[in-house]
């Protein structure tokens, strides 16, 4: 079995960077045993041999505030964890090494191998550089200066790597940062006995996380809760006397390490910060740079989205001629194909996303973001960093749903991952579309365009319903988890290159992978369901459109159209359609409309595609819709049925529904549960239900 490698820092040290240029794209994803963290493991060759490298979350310290933090403790407490690692790599910020060093002397004190890497040493100011020589002499371990952007010293590194590998005990340190702690020696004879396999340090760890620490069983957990319970021990107490214990202990060293004390002035992000994250200027910035972010998905994925839309159209193409018609065609084309295509048109407007906001945070500027709307997010239950989410969703729900992962704490994280989707996307643009040009009239009031403010009001209805849901879903979730912002503001830099594009690709192939299988499965279920029927019900239909053709006089390709809308009509789909037409007649619905709502369930721009099925159009011909929807009567009231309080019925149904199963894949992944996409489909239906039945009532 392979060496494990574990690679162990705070956050903004650097150790994901360091991570992607020692592995390149050789990286397996995963997750941490029992727990939805990502887990980024690689091989990597030392010397002819191979070791295995684990990526950890980044972590403060083994008291952790977070639920990725806990993964830390969780494994280093408990040899016999999967993940527990023969060496530690530890990467620590040269410039911040104080504060990277409470974590690193809580290693030592674990007695597994160690190497220490200050990177960032590229920055290093050669008039206050650290001394690493003296600094390993006094821990008597490896301390190596790399940069992980700048890829330096990286060879040397993997060497150090293979030798402490070799011999373990180079980097066992003779340093000692444990006082006095009598925790373990109060407990019983028969813990004492079970902790005493581990060192002194993994024990107490073990006793002060008992109530969620993997590393013991549910019985000894039960037996140190009766102890605590009838004991003086302050665990708080203890924690923070350790905290301060080791401050003193290595804080004055360090200074003699350090040639000559770094100046205290101003730099050059201490200059832009004053611009940047300035209480009036910094949000017009942020809103100004978001505005270039969201209009470069619309603008850059334009062409490739028609690109893959093209390939599936030959797809397509070279299916009909090899299978000829038949429902074999149907599925590979309507379903298989369909479906594919819905997951892999999704990739361009993700990668940009992703690239842009990678370029955001690896350079600095997206944890000053973080830090500018933290106060804003917190009174709707949610974190600075959900800001991001909030304002991608604009372009696309999911790729705004991963980009969550950042949200250390896991109510916040849920609660921006619920409220989302209600940010309108591009794909119900199409919708919106199409039904204000049918319902409102192009006038105009002063300089601005009816139909313009009404977009623009769908658009900010969306915000406010994120914002009143996050509202909502704070008052009722309840966590025991403290909710607070530790963030460390990085120096702007030039980005890493190649870390932007390792994590762009990281998150598309997740996308594809993860989401990717539930959204293919769904699409055939939509297919079987709108081709399907009880008996011979579809062939019925299509004998009717057929005589109903000729007896027109239509032309081959209305044939087709008609034939297309009867078997609709008379599917499964359709039957579903005409069975909830009572449940959406208060909305102002009919079936044909109740098509539209099922079937769109795949990708909310479908309903256009539907509406041109049912009326017996091409899905491309939306002049032609618009005229046979603004003809189509209410048999019942002989009525118009697109009628003001209709076509708004309609809209904001489609501001407020969870009308797109690849979202609810990814929510269903992020979330490692079925439970919380279920509730936000029933939640998010209900609001969209509620608000339609209002407009509707008022103006009818």
């Amino acid at each position: 079995m392979p060496d494990i490698i574990g690679l162990i820092g705070n956050p903004n040290s650097g150790k994901s960077t360091l991570f992607n240029a020692l592995t390149g794209l050789n990286q397996k994803v995963g997750n941490f045993p029992g727990v939805t963290v990502d887990r980024k493991s690689s091989t990597l060759d030392l010397q002819g041999t191979q070791a295995r490298i684990i990526d950890f979350p980044g972590a403060y310290s083994l008291y952790p505030n977070a639920q990725d933090e806990r993964i830390v403790a969780n494994t280093l407490a408990n040899p016999t964890d999967e993940s527990f690692p023969d060496l530690i790599v530890y990467v620590a910020n040269i410039h911040q090494l104080e504060k990277h060093f409470l974590l690193l002397s809580q290693l030592i004190d674990l007695k597994i191998p160690l190497i220490l890497t200050l990177n960032l040493a590229d920055e290093e100011a050669p008039e206050s550089a650290i001394d690493s020589t003296a600094l390993s002499d006094w821990l008597g371990i490896p301390v190596l200066k790399i940069s992980a952007r700048m890829q330096q010293n990286l060879d040397q590194l993997k060497s150090i790597i293979a030798r402490v590998l070799k011999n373990p005990e180079e980097g066992l340190s003779h340093q000692s940062f444990l006082q006095q702690d009598n925790r373990t020696a109060l407990l019983p004879a028969e813990l004492q006995n079970d902790l005493a396999r581990k060192t002194t340090y993994q024990s107490n760890l073990l006793l002060h996380h008992h109530d969620w620490i993997l590393g013991i069983n549910t019985a000894q957990k039960q037996t140190i809760a009766k102890h605590l319970a009838q004991s003086t021990i302050d665990k708080l107490g203890l924690q923070v006397q350790e905290t301060l214990g080791r401050f003193d202990q290595f804080a004055p060293k360090l200074k003699s390490f350090r040639k000559a004390k770094q100046k205290n002035q101003d730099t050059f992000s201490d200059k832009a910060d004053s611009v940047l994250t300035h209480f009036i200027a910094g949000p017009i910035i942020f809103a100004l740079l978001m505005l270039f972010v969201f209009q470069s998905i619309f603008t850059w994925a334009g062409i490739p989205m028609e690109m893959i839309e093209n390939i599936f159209s030959t797809l397509k193409g070279w299916s009909s001629y090899a299978l000829g018609q038949g429902w074999l065609l149907s599925l590979v084309n309507d379903g298989l194909l369909s479906g594919l295509e819905g997951v892999l048109i999704f990739i361009p407007q993700i990668a940009i996303l992703f690239f842009l906001i990678g370029i955001l945070e690896e350079s600095g500027y997206m944890s000053r973001a973080i830090y500018l709307f933290d106060g804003l997010m917190a009174r709707f239950g949610m974190n600075g960093r959900s800001i991001v989410a909030l304002v991608s969703s604009g372009a696309c729900a999911i790729p705004a749903i991963m980009s969550t992962r950042t949200i250390s704490n896991q109510k916040e994280r849920l609660i921006t991952i619920l409220v989302s989707p209600f940010i309108s996307c591009s794909a119900r643009i199409p919708v919106y579309a199409i039904l204000i040009a049918l319902v409102i009239p192009a006038t105009t009031i002063g300089i601005f365009n009816l139909q313009g403010l009404v977009f623009m009001g769908l658009y900010l209805l969306g915000v406010l319903a994120a914002l009143i849901s996050a509202w909502i879903f704070k008052k009722i979730l309840k966590s025991n988890e403290r909710s607070f912002l530790l963030l460390e503001l990085p120096p702007y830099r030039m980005p890493s290159w190649r870390n932007v594009l390792t994590t762009t690709l990281q998150k598309v192939w997740a996308f594809i992978w993860e989401a990717g299988r539930i959204i293919m499965v769904i699409s055939v279920i939509l297919w079987v369901m709108a081709n399907f029927s009880y008996g011979d019900q579809m062939a019925i239909a299509e004998t009717k459109a057929i005589t109903e053709a000729k007896q027109l006089n239509l032309t081959p390709d209305d044939t087709e159209n008609l034939i297309a809308s009867n078997r609709l009509e008379h599917s499964f789909a359709g039957i579903a359609g005409k069975t909830i037409e009572p449940l959406i007649r208060p909305l102002g619905m009919d079936w044909k409309m109740g098509i539209a709502l099922i079937t769109s369930f795949a990708a909310r721009e479908v309903f256009v595609g539907t509406m041109g099925t049912i009326y017996s159009l091409g899905e491309s011909d939306e002049l032609s819709l618009r005229e046979h929807m603004a003809k189509e009567t209410n048999p019942r009231t002989g009525l118009p049925s697109y009628t003001l309080a209709t076509g708004l019925s309609l809209l904001i149904f489609y501001v407020f529904a969870m009308q797109c199963m690849s979202t609810l894949a990814v929510v269903k992944r992020e979330t490692d549960s079925w439970f919380w996409p279920i509730l936000q489909f029933i939640f998010m239906g209900a609001v969209a239900y509620l608000g339609s039945f209002l407009v509707y009532q008022i103006l009818s």
